[in-house]
C-alpha cells in the first residue's frame, strides 16, 4: 500500500483540528452511526474546554489504495515546540490560512521550520465561505510570506486548494461543485511526496523517537517514522542518544500503528510508516531506536530555547494541605521532570535550598496550561512572576523580542500604539488597514513589555482586538519597563471576610474575594486605588448598638469583586507576590522572604 505522512500547519484557530474531522468522516474512518464528538482529535480536557489544540497528534486513514497519516499540529507558538519535532516525521504540509485573516505569526513560524527542511507544502485557503473572506488577497499574501522566508523556485509554486472545514468541502477553484473533500485527497496523493521504502527496507532498522507517552498496560511508549528496515513484535533494538551514547538495549513489546481514532497491534511495520513502540524504560524524546549493528544516530532538530521562566514552589501558605494531596517539593520535582521528558520546550532546574524550581518554557500560555493541568491532578503550588531570559551576544545583554500582530478597530487603535511603543519599550513596524473599521498594527516588542499586557488591551480594545504573538528574535537590552501601576491590599487579620469590612473597603479599590471567604495575613485581597500597598483589615464586622432606629442598618451591597483566570493571576502579580493555586482556588499573596532572599534583594536595591 502508497504511504503518505503529513502534518497540518497553521495559526491557532484557523481550523486545522475540524478540518482533520471531516477528513476522517469523509475517508470511512468512522463506522456508519458511530458517536463522534466535535474536533475528535483534542482529547484533552484543557483542549476541549479553551478550543485550541495543545498536543500533536497523529491519525490515519486510507483513500484509494493509499494510506495517509495525518498529524494535527497546535496553532499556538507556545507550543512550537511541538510542531519541530512532528515536520522531522513527515514528507509534506498541508499549511491552512484563513481567508479572511490571511497569514498571521504562527503561520510564519511553522512554515519557516517546514521550508528550512525542504518540504514543498500545500496550501488550503479556508474558511472562504465567511462573509468577510477574500481569498485572493490571502493567496497574494501568502506568496509574499514565502518569498520572504526565502523559498526556493519549487516551493514557490506550491499547489492551492479552497476549501471550508466545517463544510466539509474542498475545490481547486472557487466556483466548484463544494461537495466534498476529494479533491484535498487527491492533492495530498498526487503532491506529497512517498516516503523512502523500496530501497530503505533492506536495511538496518532505524527510527527517530518524535513523541513520548505511557500506557497503564504497556508501559513506556514512543512515537516516531521508520526511516529505514522492518520492525517486528520480539526485535531487540538499542536506543542511541543525540550524540551517539548508548543508552540501553530493550526487546519491541508491541507495536502499534494509527487506524482512525485508535492505534491497532501490528505483525510488521515498514519503512515510512509512523508507529509506536513499547518496550523501553529509558529511551525518550530525540533518541534513535536503531538495530544493534548501527552506530550513528539520526539527527534530530534543533528546538528553539525557551524565553520565559517561573519559579514552582510548595504551597507555604496558612491555608496549604487543605484543598490538594500533592503537597512536598519532591513530589513537585518528579512531576516537572516528568513534563520535561516529554516536553522539549521546557527546560527545568533546582533553585538553592531544594524546595522551588525553576521552569522555562515559551510563554504564559504554556506555563499556564502546565500548571493547570497540576493542579487538577491534586497539586498545590506557589507560582512566582514570569522572568524573560537573557542572553549573552558578544559581551552585549540581550533580551528576547516578539512581534505582536493586533486586529483593532480604528478608534482604539491610538491608545493601542500608545501603550506598546511608549510605556512598553516596543517599534512600530507597519500600520494598515484590515477591513472595514480595523486596523492591523504589526510591532516588534520585548517580551517583557507583553507580560501582563493581555488584559491592559482587552480594557484598551474594550475586549475587541485580538492579539498574536510570537518569538522574533533577540536585541540589545531596551532598559526599564515599567510595571504595574496600582499597589495592593493586603490583610492584616486571618479569618472569615465579612461584607461590611468588603463594602467599606470599595472606596480603597477593586476586591479581588468575596464576603464569607477564607483569608490569611499577608494575602492580597485587592487592587489599590493608588500606586502603594496598604495593609487593611477585611474582617471588621459592623459594631452593636442597643439603639434601633429607622435608617440606621444600611443595606449592604457590594460591586462584584474581580476574579482572575491562572493566567491573569500570574501576569498580575509583582516581582515580590506569589500566586497560591490548588486543585479548588486561585490566591494573590505577598512573598515570604527568607534570609537568602533577603540579601538578594538587598543587593538589587
Amino acid at each position: 500500500m502508497e504511504l503518505r505522512n503529513i502534518a497540518i500547519i497553521a495559526h491557532v484557530d484557523h481550523g486545522k483540528t475540524t478540518l482533520v474531522d471531516e477528513l476522517l468522516k469523509q475517508s470511512g474512518a468512522f463506522r456508519e452511526g458511530q458517536m463522534v464528538s466535535e474536533r475528535a482529535m483534542d482529547s484533552n480536557d484543557i483542549e476541549r474546554e479553551r478550543g485550541i489544540t495543545i498536543l500533536a497528534k497523529c491519525t490515519s486513514v486510507e483513500w484509494h489504495g493509499a494510506r495517509i497519516n495525518i498529524v494535527d499540529t497546535p496553532g499556538h507558538a507556545d507550543f512550537g515546540g511541538e510542531v519541530e519535532r512532528i515536520l522531522s516525521m513527515v514528507d509534506g504540509v498541508c499549511l491552512l490560512v484563513d481567508a479572511a485573516e490571511g497569514p498571521m505569526p504562527q503561520t510564519k513560524f511553522v512554515l519557516a521550520k517546514a521550508l528550512a527542511l525542504g518540504l514543498r507544502p500545500i496550501v488550503v485557503l479556508n474558511k472562504v465561505d465567511k462573509p468577510d473572506a477574500e481569498p485572493d488577497r490571502a493567496l497574494n499574501e501568502v506568496f509574499d510570506l514565502f518569498s520572504n522566508l526565502g523559498a526556493n523556485d519549487d516551493q514557490l509554486d506550491f499547489p492551492y486548494i479552497y476549501a471550508s472545514g466545517r463544510a466539509g468541502w474542498a475545490d481547486e477553484s472557487l466556483d466548484g461543485p463544494r461537495k466534498d473533500l476529494s479533491a484535498l485527497f487527491d492533492m495530498v496523493v498526487r503532491h506529497v511526496p512517498a516516503p523512502r521504502q523500496i530501497a530503505a527496507a533492506a536495511e538496518p532498522f532505524r527510527m527517530l523517537a518524535t513523541t513520548l507517552s505511557a500506557d497503564p498496560f504497556i508501559g513506556r511508549i514512543l512515537t516516531g517514522r521508520i526511516e529505514a528496515g522492518t520492525l517486528r513484535p520480539g526485535a531487540t533494538l538499542k536506543a542511541l542518544s543525540r550524540t551517539g551514547e548508548r543508552i540501553e538495549q530493550f526487546r519491541v513489546s508491541k507495536i502499534l500503528a494509527f487506524r482512525g481514532l485508535t492505534q491497532t497491534a501490528v505483525d510488521e511495520a515498514v519503512a515510512g510508516d509512523i508507529v509506536t513502540v513499547a518496550g523501553m524504560t529509558k529511551a525518550t524524546v530525540a533518541d534513535t531506536l536503531c538495530d544493534l549493528s548501527v552506530d550513528v544516530p539520526i539527527p534530530a532538530q534543533p528546538i528553539d530555547p525557551p524565553t520565559i521562566s517561573v519559579t514552582f514552589g510548595i504551597n507555604d501558605s496558612p491555608l496549604a494541605g487543605r484543598d490538594g494531596n500533592k503537597v512536598q517539593s519532591r513530589v513537585i520535582r518528579d512531576r516537572l521532570m516528568r513534563e520535561a521528558e516529554v516536553n522539549v520546550a521546557i527546560k527545568v532546574a533546582d533553585t538553592p535550598g531544594g524546595e522551588a524550581f525553576e521552569v522555562s518554557g515559551r510563554g504564559e500560555l504554556q506555563m499556564g496550561v502546565l500548571i493547570e493541568n497540576m493542579r487538577r491532578e491534586g497539586f498545590e503550588l506557589s507560582i512566582s512572576r514570569p522572568r524573560v531570559i537573557f542572553k549573552d551576544i558578544d559581551g552585549v545583554r540581550n533580551e528576547p523580542i516578539e512581534e505582536v500582530i493586533i486586529d483593532v478597530d480604528d478608534e482604539f487603535s491610538g491608545a493601542v500604539i500608545d501603550k506598546l511603543t511608549g510605556e512598553r519599550k516596543g517599534e512600530l513596524v507597519e500600520m494598515k488597514p484590515a477591513g472595514v473599521g480595523k486596523t492591523r498594527i504589526i510591532a516588534h516588542v520585548p517580551s517583557r513589555g507583553l507580560i501582563g499586557y493581555q488584559g491592559q488591551f482587552l480594557t484598551d480594545t474594550r475586549g475587541t482586538g485580538v492579539l498574536n504573538r510570537i518569538f522574533h528574535g533577540w536585541a540589545p537590552h531596551k532598559g526599564p519597563i515599567q510595571g504595574r501601576r496600582q499597589g495592593v491590599l493586603i490583610s492584616t487579620e486571618a479569618g472569615v471576610s465579612v461584607a461590611y469590612a468588603l463594602w467599606n473597603l470599595e472606596d480603597r479599590g477593586r476586591m479581588f474575594i468575596g464576603p464569607q471567604e477564607q483569608v490569611y495575613v499577608g494575602m492580597i485581597i485587592g487592587e489599590h486605588a493608588r500606586d502603594n500597598d496598604l495593609e487593611v483589615n477585611p474582617l471588621k464586622g459592623k459594631k452593636l448598638t442597643n439603639v434601633r432606629a429607622s435608617g440606621t442598618d444600611e443595606a449592604v451591597r457590594l460591586t462584584p469583586h474581580v476574579k482572575m483566570s491562572l493566567e491573569e493571576a500570574i501576569a498580575y502579580i509583582d516581582d515580590d507576590e506569589l500566586v497560591e493555586v490548588t486543585p479548588k482556588i486561585i490566591r494573590l499573596r505577598k512573598r515570604i522572604l527568607d534570609p537568602h532572599d533577603r540579601k538578594r534583594e538587598s543587593r538589587k536595591e
